[in-house]
């Protein structure tokens, strides 16, 4: 079997379903494993750091292991930093077949840090018998160091292994997700996949064609006929749960003219108006007063971004470009839409009539990740949100896991946008 511990809604089974193969999970949160479940995807829920290892004994040919990664990274409190030699010591602990991790836990600034070392304990007592045949792990940047602590340990034991920072949009990822990777191999010379794509498209050269040009969200979203896609109206709390941004059922996406140049504004969006200089403030008309009078608002004028989120040293992407990190929690953290001036006459005018922004929806976020347009997500909006954010991106992952299944890879099964 294939072990994927802390298997979250199914990233890493995603993609070795998509190459022939499949896994058994072990998650603890329950809206991961109903989604899972969903996906017709092995599951057991379970605190992989209670669950013994011995089931799995005699049986086990890969581990994959993506640790929770909110205490180490960026969007939080980066608590696991503080703890980072405790984990080191829990990890050199395990290897050894001694259990500290009680005494250590007690001592960590945030008790998910611990859980970057559950990886060594069930390595550990896998390699009494010879397995796994190959290890996968993947998680923030900041982990690196622990990764490396992994590496010299593994080849302690005989394999051979490669630790170092991916980008997933080197990998055909709509979204510059920098992730540090641990890959190991009893059989083989562990090192990274081969990107595929590249953020310059690079003209083919005399060892074969050059890598394609990073994919954006505009192309991944299927709004590849036009320069200035319109992003879905989200219904429904963000992910931080919160008011909803627009009257409940205006589930419909703004309604698009593109024959024509033009959209206009779906009844339950509201644009924002001011006035020119010298007069009195224009007057906030609602956006159905603005369709009565057939008034349309020209398509070419504007073009849509992705505001990373709500602080002050937020991420903006342009929908022709790849979205920057997608992760969720908490209302800081909620990613919209934005539309900026496209044409230069609006850059120096004084009343542009700006449309508001729009939330990111939990489909085009799974989109962004790599996630099929349909996938089962399970929960409320904020526990959708939550496991997106969690997730590895499928089509990396698949980069990742081909060579040790020892099939090739056809990214062209990742069929995002419906």
């Amino acid at each position: 079997m294939i072990l994927d511990l802390f298997a979250g809604p199914g990233g890493w089974s995603r993609a070795l379903g998509t190459l022939g193969a499949r896994d058994i999970g072990l998650e603890w949160d329950q809206w991961a494993c109903k989604t899972r479940t969903a996906a017709g995807q092995l599951t057991i829920q379970t605190d992989v750091a209670m669950y013994p290892t011995w089931p799995f004994l005699g049986r086990t040919r890969g581990l994959i292991a993506s640790p929770p990664c909110q205490a180490w990274s960026m969007a939080g409190k980066r608590l696991g930093l503080i703890d980072q030699p405790l984990v080191h010591q829990a990890v050199s602990d395990l290897a050894a077949g001694r259990d500290t991790r009680a005494a250590l836990l007690g001592a960590c600034q945030d008790v998910r840090s611990l859980l970057a070392a559950e990886p060594m304990r069930y390595l550990h007592d896998l390699n009494s018998v010879g397995e796994p045949e190959w290890v996968a792990m993947e998680e923030v940047p900041d982990v690196l160091p622990l990764w490396k602590q992994y590496a010299v340990i593994l080849r302690s034991w005989g394999f051979s292994v490669w630790t170092g920072i991916l980008n997933a949009a080197d990998y055909g990822v709509p979204q510059t997700r920098r992730r540090a990777i641990l890959l190991a191999s009893r059989v083989r010379t562990a090192q990274p996949p081969p990107p595929t794509h590249a953020k310059i498209e690079e003209p083919e050269g005399l060892f074969g064609p050059g890598r394609t040009r990073w994919v954006s969200m505009a192309q991944a979203l299927g709004w590849g006929a036009t320069d200035r896609p319109v992003p879905t109206v989200c219904a429904g709390g963000g992910p931080g749960g919160g008011a909803e941004p627009f009257p409940s059922g205006s589930r419909k996406a703004l309604s698009t003219a593109r024959d024509r140049g033009t959209w206009t504004p779906h009844p339950d969006t509201p644009l924002q108006h001011s006035g020119r200089a010298g007069s009195e403030p224009a007057a906030r008309p609602s956006a159905q007063d603005g369709q009565a009078r057939g008034r349309p608002v020209s398509e070419a004028d504007w073009s849509w971004s992705l505001r990373s989120n709500n602080q002050a040293h937020a991420t903006v992407r342009h929908a022709n470009e790849p979205a920057g990190t997608l992760f969720f929690g908490h209302r800081a953290n909620e990613c919209t839409w934005i539309a900026e001036p496209a044409a230069a006459h609006l850059e120096d005018a004084q009343s542009p009539t700006v449309p508001e922004p729009i939330r990111i929806t939990a489909r085009e976020a799974g989109i962004l990740q790599t996630f099929p347009a349909d996938y089962p997500w399970a929960g409320n909006k904020g526990q959708q949100f939550s496991q997106i954010g969690n997730a590895v991106p499928p089509l990396l992952a698949a980069h990742l896991l081909a060579p040790h299944l020892r099939v090739p890879l056809n990214p062209g099964d990742f069929t995002l946008a419906a």
